[in-house]
C-alpha cells in the first residue's frame, strides 16, 4: 500500500467514525421526555380521579338524606331542611340523578293527563321539588315543598298547607309519600280538594310489592277510598312506578277509623 493511499484509507475510517456518532446522536434524541401535550394528558387523570370522588360523596349524601326522609315525619323533615337548607339542593341533584336512569317519568304522564283535562282546573303539587309540573302545564299549580328553592313554591309541612279548604281541583303527590306520617298528607290533600277533585298519585313499584316487603295495594286504596275517595283507576303498566287515581266522594267519612298499611322505604343501595 503506498503512502497516499493509506492517507486515505486513513480518512475514510475517520469519516465513518463520525457518521456512527451522528447516527448514535439521532438514535439517543428518540427517547426524549414525554412531550408538553404528553405531560398535558397526564396531568388530567388527577381531576378525574377526584371527580369520581365526588361524586361518590354526593351520591353517599343523597342516599342518607333520602332515608331520612323516608324514615322521619313531615314536621321532622322540615327542620331538618330548616337547619341547613344547602342539604335540599343535595337531596334533589341526587334525586335528578336517580330519576335520569328511568326509561319514563311519572311526571310526565300526570303532565299529560292535565293536558287531556281542562286547563282550568287548579292543582296541587304536594313535594314538587323543583316545580317541574307547574312549569309544563297551563294550569294553575300550588307547588308544595319542605324548601322553597323557587320563588314559586310554598315551603311547609305537607300536613298543614296554607291553601284554603274545598279550593284545588287536582291534587298530586308524584313520588313523594315519604314521611311516616304520610296518612297526614293525604288528609290535607283531602281537605283542600273540591267535592269530585282529583286525588293522583305515582309511587315506587317496589314499594307496592307484597312479595317483598312492600304494601299491599289494594290494602292502601281501601285505606284511601276510607278516607273519602274513589278508587277510579290503577296502573302497573310501568317497571319503576305504578299510578292511582281517586275522586273525592261527596260525603267526608272523617269520623271513619282508617287502618293504614305501612309504605316500605325507599332506600337505595351503596354503589
Amino acid at each position: 500500500m503506498t503512502q497516499e493511499t493509506a492517507l486515505h484509507s486513513r480518512k475514510r475510517k475517520r469519516r465513518n467514525n463520525r457518521k456512527k456518532t451522528e447516527t448514535a446522536s439521532t438514535n439517543l434524541t428518540v427517547k426524549q421526555p414525554p412531550s408538553t401535550s404528553a405531560v398535558s394528558k397526564s396531568s388530567t387523570k388527577p381531576p378525574s380521579f377526584l371527580e369520581k370522588m365526588k361524586a361518590k360523596l354526593s351520591g353517599g349524601h343523597f342516599r342518607m338524606i333520602n332515608e331520612k326522609l323516608y324514615t322521619c315525619s313531615g314536621d321532622e323533615a322540615l327542620n331538618y331542611f330548616k337547619e341547613d337548607p344547602s342539604l335540599f339542593n343535595m337531596y334533589h341533584t341526587g334525586y335528578q340523578e336517580q330519576m335520569s336512569r328511568w326509561p319514563e317519568q311519572p311526571v310526565n304522564i300526570i303532565m299529560k293527563w292535565l293536558k287531556d283535562h281542562n286547563s282550568s282546573l287548579v292543582v296541587a303539587d304536594f313535594g314538587c321539588g323543583d316545580a317541574r309540573l307547574a312549569k309544563g302545564v297551563k294550569n294553575k299549580v300550588f307547588s308544595i315543598d319542605l324548601v322553597a328553592n323557587d320563588p314559586s313554591v310554598i315551603a311547609c309541612d305537607m300536613s298543614k298547607t296554607p291553601l284554603d279548604s274545598s279550593s284545588i281541583d287536582v291534587a298530586v303527590f308524584c313520588l313523594s309519600l315519604m314521611g311516616t306520617d304520610f296518612p297526614s298528607f293525604l288528609k290535607e290533600a283531602h281537605r283542600v280538594l273540591k267535592q269530585n277533585g282529583w286525588l293522583l298519585i305515582a309511587e315506587v313499584k317496589s314499594r307496592f310489592d307484597p312479595n317483598n316487603g312492600g304494601a299491599d295495594p289494594d290494602s292502601f286504596s281501601k285505606a284511601v277510598c276510607d278516607l273519602g275517595f274513589t278508587s277510579v283507576s290503577k296502573d302497573f303498566s310501568n317497571k319503576m312506578f305504578i299510578l292511582l287515581y281517586f275522586k273525592k266522594k261527596p260525603k267526608n267519612n272523617s269520623g271513619k277509623e282508617i287502618k293504614w298499611p305501612e309504605l316500605k322505604p325507599c332506600i337505595y343501595k351503596r354503589r
